[in-house]
């Protein structure tokens, strides 16, 4: 399989498919390449119904010329301390803001998240963000905030009394807490439904269905985060045969 970086030819040949209304596999098959790159491409480059292969041609350029001007601790150097050869964590980066916002967040969320993820401490300040991502203050604060409402970053103070914006283990748990109090929500709206619309309709019986799938769906969302928390984050129990053990053996 050919690598290195796709070509104008490429790019063109995406376009195509897409227009054509082909699957990213199909697009992939016929470059002979990774499904993830024509993925990563299209995403970061406009969407499906966006992308354009000179515009992306160009950004790509854009991309690769400013990487050259930062040199190695300059002032948009990346974070240094998380391993890996720069070029392949760049890579990754872009990959886990492609899956991101397949998920449905959108770009600047996606790449703030991808930054707390990749840092060695899980926290970055205002100033760093905006270092490393190239943007404005303003786009930070506002960025920051919606990833706040969706429960997905926390703020702290450190020991310089700077604000800190930090991703945890806790964090997904909120998350998929707050996703499940969200089915919550819609499922007994749905069910006021019901009874406003009379039970022997079809609408009602629509809404009533709709209701039961998402109570099922919350508690289930609710129950797994839940076991997975315990088993994955809670402290380790003593060894066999330590302290613990010993005294349970003399009661």
């Amino acid at each position: 399989m050919p690598k290195g970086r796709l070509t104008q030819a490429e790019r063109r040949q995406i376009a195509l498919g897409l227009a054509e209304g082909e699957a990213y596999a199909e697009i992939a098959r016929r470059l002979d390449r990774p499904t993830s790159t024509v993925t990563r491409e299209v995403m970061r480059n406009g969407g499906p119904t966006a992308y354009r292969a000179d515009l992306a041609q160009r950004a790509t350029e854009r991309r690769a010329h400013r990487r050259r001007q930062a040199a190695p601790g300059g002032p948009h150097a990346p974070a240094q301390g998380r391993g890996g050869q720069a070029e392949a964590v760049r890579e990754y980066e872009e990959l886990f803001t492609t899956v991101l916002m397949q998920s449905g967040l959108p770009k600047m969320p996606s790449r703030v998240l991808t930054c707390l993820y990749t840092s060695d401490t899980g926290s970055v300040t205002a100033s760093e963000l905006v270092r490393r991502l190239q943007v404005s203050p303003a786009t930070v604060s506002k960025t920051i905030a919606t990833l706040e409402s969706m429960t997905l970053v926390r703020r702290e103070r450190d020991e310089r009394r700077r604000e800190r914006y930090v991703v945890d283990d806790d964090i997904w748990y909120q998350s998929m807490l707050d996703s499940a109090r969200a089915n919550a929500r819609l499922a007994e709206t749905a069910r006021q439904g019901v009874a406003v619309l009379g039970r022997d309709t079809p609408a009602a019986a629509r809404l009533d269905n709709v209701a039961r799938f998402l109570d099922f769906v919350g508690e289930s969302i609710i129950r797994a985060a839940e076991q997975a928390r315990e088993v994955l984050y809670s402290k380790a129990e003593a060894p066999r045969g330590g302290p613990a053990e010993a005294n349970a053996d003399q009661a």
